[in-house]
């Protein structure tokens, strides 16, 4: 039975201009999830830049990832395409190199349909033989999921996780409550958008799919471990020391924030792929000043 439950953290991939995978930058990257013991590992998400590497790239990142691991904790792999296609051999890929499910956004150019998305990942769930973990991130693909779509991918075999924006925090126990309803027993619900997450743990959410994790592994683990105890307060208490870092995203990206944070901490040396660029001068100051003025590990 997998389980894509906890705490979900999504590293960078490191590379060099060309998109060449830095797989000793990686294993820097992934090393501190291990020994924080997160979860999970979420390679190659939109953290992770996977509509920017070739599928020869993917393939030496997964590789990598699952090698390091060892068996020790669940890979979660972006497999998403434009193409069904290439989603269904990126899927294999992942799968024949180790990785524990694939995450699948509604990647768009063209508009897509409910028909359209639903038929796109049961062609891939079926192909593939890669469990999958339904990616519903409006912001980068335009597609957003509804529970009814949800509720009948669910019904696939092979789909056992969702992915959802934790875009208001308001709206969190009732959206969670329609999916419940939708969604067989067994089915993982989890959220992005890290600083309402805590909130999405504390409505009974039950995975933080996690940008920040992905290099401030130890307090995202803490807040987790209290909010799955109940312990409400400890929580949100512990999600207080991170709001600098929430700042921080809001006003320049997460992607962004966490290349700093990532440099500016000494776990490996990288850029964005481009056109991304790297965070200039007087934000990277920003980026410093915050981590010096904060305790966190």
């Amino acid at each position: 039975m997998i389980s894509l439950k906890g705490l979900s953290a999504f590293p960078i991939t490191p590379s060099n201009r060309d998109g060449r995978v830095d797989v000793g930058a990686l294993r820097a990257l992934l090393e501190p999830l291990l020994a924080a013991k997160v979860d999970s590992v979420g390679l190659l998400g939109s953290t992770g830049s996977y509509p920017y590497f070739s599928r020869e790239e993917r393939r030496r990142a997964v590789e990598a990832a699952t090698a390091l691991a060892s068996g020790r904790m669940p890979i979660l792999v972006g497999i998403g395409a434009l193409r069904t296609d290439d989603a269904v051999r990126l899927a294999q890929d992942a799968r024949e190199a180790g990785a524990t499910a694939g995450l699948l956004a509604a990647v768009s150019y063209t508009p897509l349909t409910d028909d359209e998305v639903f038929e796109h990942f049961q062609t891939v769930a079926r192909e593939s033989g890669l469990p999958i973990c339904i990616y519903d991130n409006p912001g980068t693909t335009h597609f957003r999921f509804t529970p009814a779509l949800i509720g009948r991918l669910s019904r696939v075999e092979g789909i056992v996780a969702v992915k959802s924006p934790a875009l208001d925090a308001s709206t969190i126990a009732d959206h969670l409550k329609e999916l419940r309803a939708a969604v067989p027993d067994g089915v993982a619900l989890g959220y992005s958008a890290d600083w309402n997450c805590t909130e999405s743990l504390l409505a009974g959410g039950d995975t933080w799919y996690s940008v920040v994790a992905g290099v401030l592994p130890r307090i995202c683990v803490e807040i987790v471990r209290a909010a799955t105890s109940g312990d409400a307060a400890r929580a949100r208490q512990l999600d207080a020391r991170l709001l600098p870092i929430w700042d921080l995203f809001k006003a320049y990206s997460g992607l962004r924030v966490v290349y700093a944070i990532a440099n500016l901490r000494g776990i490996c040396a990288a850029e964005p792929p481009r056109p991304i660029l790297p965070l200039p001068a007087d934000a990277q100051r920003r980026v410093k000043e915050t981590l010096a003025a904060m305790d966190v590990s």
